[in-house]
């Protein structure tokens, strides 16, 4: 066997070694996260009693209940009742079983189904304080409680009280305090101990509040539902607000106090707010079904900070409701940072849609029904903002346009000498007074607004449901064919609003034409390739912002053949020019500079090439 072969079974044989290492990580961490999960699952799981034949017992023995549920074996049977609080916006089915909402329905939203919007529903979802009984965990869900008959607010509120008495003290309870005012999407959530300082351990300092929420499909794109189900949080120190995306983490732990702590989905959210004192922390585990209308799990545990207080009261706030920007804003705790204005390198953006976009969105829409007319309207005054920006781009366009048979010629005349023609070029600029930058720099100061747009439309829960032309919902993509089969790096269906954004954009490119350098193959087919390439991302995105990017193309085309046409003297700018060349230039420091710094290189570039020819 030679050297060679010696060297190449090595390598197979540290190959296999490195897989078969990889492989047993990935299935320790597999083995893992299921144990969590399944883990997190059994508190779901209801209570079950086995008799001595260890058959599952229909009623459980005295002893049975007490060595479960301690202090509160009084809980522990009884029968299921509903309760309902309702409002104009919002109505909340609550049960006696734990005395938690069992179903939240947002009264003006409905699916892409056109089913009624529940925020929450069956059996998944719970509410439940974690109490330590017997050495073991005691969940609240798993208890009866005693409701109270609804009180009726004096501003036409509503409260309901759930109560669960300590061994049937009537001076030691738990209670769960409800109350919903009109007009609000927010549930104020009151936890009230009484007499409970002799049934907790002395040491605790905090109560775990278990909150386990499923997110159903409400959305036409579930895959784009999926990337917009996320966890956000605000934490005290230095009031930093963060969130993470089901799909990419499956557990974060808070162990820094938390002002709210919110499950957002595309267009709506449930939050938890602290009012009195912020959460100690929290314990976050997340899921995505591989399957079905489930769009994410969470099992969330918030720790509240307790103290052994013969009456102990936290009083927390729900808001079940959707993202809309002005509604999370009002709260004044920065929750309206769950909208995805701007992120990335581009989060300045966020500044742009809510100092000018919101701002003038929401003015058109306060007088403006069809949302259509009003992205329309959107689109106009944005290129009015922009107005002396495009016109210095196309009069830089111009310029550059006379100069194009003078750069042709430098071009033929110095070949591939570029640094030659590099220093030729600007000599040609600084005489006839034309900044190369100048249509450049006004497309950078669109490109914030573009940027902008890209998030704005996406996230406006005011466009949801919204149709205009053939497109029914300006939120989502506005399919005119449905395929049988999904195409690579397109999709299944075909956006009509994308294939007009896309041929404008070709329109334009070549319009411009005449603008870049013609002999260099990427400079001359790129504005080409660019927009095909664009195809597949835009085909998913919101119909509003393909509409928007398409009315935009319309009109930087008619505006550069207006202007072109009629406005701009492409004979007086070439004789503008003429005359500029006259002049004498007068050369900056940085010029001067950058001509030195080309002779010396030219120079030393002479030598060598005259050694190479002897």
């Amino acid at each position: 066997m030679d050297r060679n072969s010696v060297i190449g079974f090595i390598l197979l044989g540290v190959l296999l070694v490195g897989y078969i290492v990889f492989n047993q990580k990935q299935q320790a961490t597999a083995l893992k996260e299921k144990a969590r999960q399944d883990s997190i699952a059994n508190l779901n799981k209801p209570k079950t009693f086995t008799d001595t034949s260890g058959q599952v017992a229909s009623q459980p023995d005295s002893a049975q209940l007490a060595g479960e549920y301690g202090a509160f074996a009084g809980g522990a049977t009884g029968t299921e009742q509903d309760i309902t609080l309702e409002n104009e916006l919002v109505k909340i089915v609550f049960t006696n079983k734990g005395g938690q909402p069992q179903t939240v329905q947002l009264k003006s939203f409905k699916t892409s189904g056109g089913d009624s919007l529940m925020l929450v529903k069956g059996s998944f979802n719970r509410l439940s304080l974690q109490i330590p009984v017997n050495n073991h965990i005691l969940n609240t869900a798993d208890l009866y409680f005693t409701a109270s008959p609804v009180k009726k607010e004096a501003d036409g509120g509503q409260t309901l009280r759930y109560r669960l008495p300590v061994n049937g003290q009537a001076d030691a309870y738990l209670e769960f305090v409800y109350t919903l005012k009109p007009g609000k999407y927010v549930v104020d959530y009151t936890i009230h101990a009484v007499g409970l300082e002799n049934v907790l351990p002395a040491s605790q300092n905090t109560l775990a509040l278990q909150w386990n929420w499923e997110q159903h499909r409400q959305e036409l794109d579930m895959e784009n539902e999926r990337l917009n189900n996320q966890v956000h949080y605000n934490l005290v120190e230095d009031d930093k607000h963060d969130y993470f995306t089901l799909q990419r983490t499956s557990h974060e732990k808070l162990d820094s106090k938390v002002e709210w702590l919110s499950v957002k989905q595309q267009f709506f959210n449930t939050t938890f707010i602290a009012r009195k004192e912020p959460l100690a922390g929290a314990d976050i585990n997340t899921k995505v079904p591989e399957s079905g209308n489930i769009v994410g799990q969470t099992f969330t545990v918030m720790e509240i900070p307790y103290t052994h207080t013969h009456n102990f009261t936290y009083p927390l706030e729900i808001y079940y409701g959707p993202n809309h920007y002005k509604t999370l804003k009002s709260f004044g705790i920065g929750l309206e940072n769950i909208i995805p204005l701007g992120s990335g390198i581009f989060a300045f953006v966020k500044y742009v849609n809510k100092w000018i976009i919101i701002p003038v969105f929401n003015f058109l829409s306060g007088f403006i029904g069809n949302y259509g007319i009003i992205i329309i309207l959107l689109t106009v005054f944005i290129r009015l903002i922009i107005a002396p920006f495009t016109y210095q781009s196309y009069v830089s366009q111009a310029k550059m346009k006379v100069l194009k048979p003078e750069l042709d010629e430098l071009r033929a005349k110095y070949g591939d000498d570029q640094q030659a023609f590099g220093m030729e070029q600007m000599k040609l600029f600084k005489s006839a007074g034309v900044n190369p930058l100048g249509g450049c720099l006004p497309a950078l100061l669109q490109l914030p607004i573009l940027v902008a747009m890209y998030s704005f439309f996406p996230s406006s829960i005011e466009l949801r449901q919204e149709s205009f032309l053939w497109a029914k919902d300006l939120s989502t993509y506005d399919s005119i064919l449905n395929l049988p089969f999904t195409i690579p790096f397109y999709g299944n269906h075909v956006s009509l609003f994308t294939l007009l954004m896309t041929a404008t954009s070709l329109v334009l490119a070549f319009y411009n034409r005449g603008m870049t350098d013609q002999s260099n193959p990427v400079m001359k087919y790129m504005p080409y390739i660019f927009p095909v390439m664009l195809l597949g991302i835009f085909n998913r995105t919101a119909a509003a912002l393909t509409f928007y990017y398409f009315l935009s193309n319309v009109i930087s085309i008619l505006l550069q053949w207006v202007l072109q046409t009629f406005v701009i003297n492409h004979d007086k700018i070439h004789a503008r020019i003429q005359e500029n060349k006259k002049k004498p230039v007068s050369r900056s420091k940085w010029q001067e500079r950058l001509e030195e710094m080309q002779k010396r290189q030219q120079s030393m570039q002479q030598p060598r090439t005259s050694s190479k020819k002897k």
